[in-house]
């Protein structure tokens, strides 16, 4: 990983967070954010124990990542905390929550609770060349149940979730590990079943 003069770095932060808040306004993530990537970048975060999505260049990451995935969070706000820059590597992390434009009762905006950020790879002319987000899944998961409860979570979000709870696949998102064969699942069962009988 080369390095890069710190101004620079500094600069494409600065460049980044200014698109972020342009995508807020606009409520079109593709338009801000697709340009600064690079043709052969990825984009992935890891979607619980057994999925992770991955974009494999520029295109993937627009149509996937900023299209598709991004559908029913168009008046999310994902607001920068604290950002590190590590010039030496060219690697920079950003720390950002997750505010949806819904209300509670008391006025305040319903957000993910937990840590949420970004790691990126910087790949010159002022684009990055990998990223990766990190988000507690468990807290994601516990305010769409809240809003959905509510009658506050949009239905495109409503219709990937469904998708996901039927197995049915989604762009971008792979299993984790290969689905076991059918010789390899009873001889897991069956070590189970002698634990239980064994009484552990």
């Amino acid at each position: 990983m080369p390095a890069y003069p710190r101004a620079e770095l500094e600069e494409m932060v600065a460049r980044w967070l200014a698109a972020n808040r342009d995508a807020e306004r606009a409520g079109d993530w593709i338009r801000s954010l697709g340009a600064m990537y690079t043709e052969d970048a990825e984009y992935g975060w890891n979607m619980g124990p057994d999925q992770e999505f991955l974009a494999r260049g520029r295109q993937q990451i627009m149509e996937w990542a900023l299209g598709f995935h991004m559908e029913g969070f168009e008046q999310w706000r994902y607001p920068y905390d604290h950002v590190v820059i590590d010039d030496a590597q060219g690697e920079v992390i950003g720390f950002w929550r997750q505010v949806s434009p819904a209300r509670r009762p008391d006025g305040s905006h319903y957000e993910v609770a937990g840590l949420g950020g970004s790691w990126f790879r910087y790949g010159g002319d002022y684009q990055w060349s990998w990223q990766r987000d990190f988000f507690d899944l468990g807290n994601v998961k516990a305010l769409f149940m809240e809003l959905a409860a509510n009658g506050q979570l949009d239905a495109p979000v409503r219709r990937k979730i469904a998708r996901l709870a039927k197995g049915q696949a989604m762009p971008g998102v792979h299993p984790l590990h290969p689905a076991p064969g059918l010789l390899a699942k009873l001889k897991g069962y069956y070590a189970m079943a002698r634990i239980v009988l064994s009484g552990g």
